[in-house]
């Protein structure tokens, strides 16, 4: 239907309408706009567009796997970029040069001692990572005076380096030193002679252009000395010429390893063998074992049968009640042993007592053992005038023994 033919209400209402979806789309690209604005800014700040750098170079031997824009990295941070890459003159130390920049304010970690540190990951992707330097003087200061950024003229700190180093070596008493000894006694003085000749040795980096494009002919760039390992090629290369070389002591040892196999396998089989002979053996040795877990089997049993046994027991049991017996007549001896010593002990005691009677009777009467002799003296005479008479003389008579009859030589 024409625009026309349609009625002026419609035809304000689409209006309206049309206006809403034109504002709908100015925000809708103003909102783009804004996006695109931030991811530019984004982008811009990751990659320093709106930071100070500063150009560094090194030298290699091979730069395969580097191409422009690849980062570079100071202590796990993505600190720069690679800015070109060229090939140096055949009659150079290294194949190529390689050259970086690196963004504000980590351009302040690198120093003197600082190094090129040339790394591969686990695919063999290279990557460059400058390590942080600790001594000497720094590539970059700011001059608090000035508000000035200065940088290191390494040029002219090297070639004084080459100089020194030349001439302490040249030097009666230091020959035989070696080299690293005088390298690090020409840096020492090195440093110190830059520290008190800041203005000599140290540039304005704005003014020297070590901000804006790589000119060789100005050397607008610091020069870091490369620590370059072999390449993962090489490297392995080196393996396979290893493991080739190798190759043969393998063979050998395998060999060895098969014949170590091949004697095992004879000594199982031997002592299969031997295991199956001695299997009877092992066998009687498990009924014996089996046999000593019974009663009737035991090791007792077998060293004492079962008759010798029960005559043991009636030993062991007589020679008890003998022991008992011997026991009890032990008791009742030492019981009347007890008693008759008790009984002689009285007599003794009375014995004891008597004769104390006696000696005190004695001493009491001391006419008593007059008497008593008398006594006997006259007992005496009494007997011997028995003797003397008749009828009772012949019972004091001693009698006659009898000769032994004598025996004649020739009877026995």
């Amino acid at each position: 239907m024409p625009l026309q033919d349609l009625t002026p209400q419609l035809r304000t209402r689409l209006s309206r309408i049309e206006k809403n979806v034109g504002w709908f789309v100015t925000f809708a690209v103003l909102i783009l706009l804004a996006g695109l604005a931030f991811y530019l800014y984004a982008a811009a700040k990751t990659r320093g567009w709106f930071v100070t750098k500063l150009n560094y170079a090194t030298g290699l031997n091979d730069a395969s796997g580097f191409n422009l824009g690849d980062p570079i990295r100071l202590m796990g941070f993505n600190v720069g970029q690679i800015t070109k890459i060229e090939l140096n003159p055949p009659e150079a130390q290294r194949g190529a040069t390689i050259f970086f920049s690196i963004r504000d304010p980590y351009y302040g970690y690198i120093w003197w001692d600082s190094t090129v540190q040339v790394g591969s990951d686990f695919l063999g992707h290279r990557y460059l990572e400058v390590q942080k330097g600790k001594f000497g003087q720094p590539s970059v200061y700011l001059d608090t005076k000035t508000s000035t950024l200065m940088i290191m003229n390494r040029g002219l700190a090297w070639r004084n380096f080459k100089d020194s180093f030349t001439n302490l070596q040249a030097q009666p008493e230091n020959k035989g030193l070696p080299d690293n000894v005088i390298t690090n006694i020409v840096t020492s003085n090195l440093m110190t002679i830059i520290q008190s000749n800041l203005d000599t040795y140290y540039t304005n980096a704005f003014r020297g252009k070590y901000n804006g494009a790589i000119n060789q002919k100005i050397t607008n760039y610091y020069w870091i000395p490369s620590i370059e390992p072999p390449s993962l090629s090489d490297r392995l290369a080196g393996v396979a010429g290893s493991v080739e070389l190798a190759m043969p002591n393998i063979l050998k040892l395998t060999n060895q390893v098969a014949a170590v196999l091949s004697n095992a396998n004879r000594a199982v089989e031997q002592l299969d063998a031997t295991l199956a002979q001695t299997h009877p053996t092992l066998t009687n040795l498990a009924v014996i074992t089996g046999n000593l877990r019974e009663p009737n089997g035991s090791l007792g049993n077998w060293l004492l049968p079962t008759n010798i046994a029960a005559q043991l027991d009636q030993t062991l049991r007589t020679a008890h009640e003998t022991l008992q017996s011997v026991h009890t007549t032990l008791d009742h001896t030492d019981t009347n042993i007890t008693m008759l010593a008790t009984d002689l002990d009285h007599t003794l005691d009375h014995l004891s007592d008597l004769t104390s009677n006696l000696a005190w009777q004695v001493h009491v009467n001391t006419n008593l053992v007059s008497e008593i002799s008398s006594t006997i003296v006259h007992a005496d005479d009494l007997i011997q005038g028995l003797k003397r008479e008749w009828f009772l003389r012949s019972a004091f008579k001693k009698k006659k023994e009898k000769p032994a009859p004598q025996v004649s030589p020739g009877r026995k």
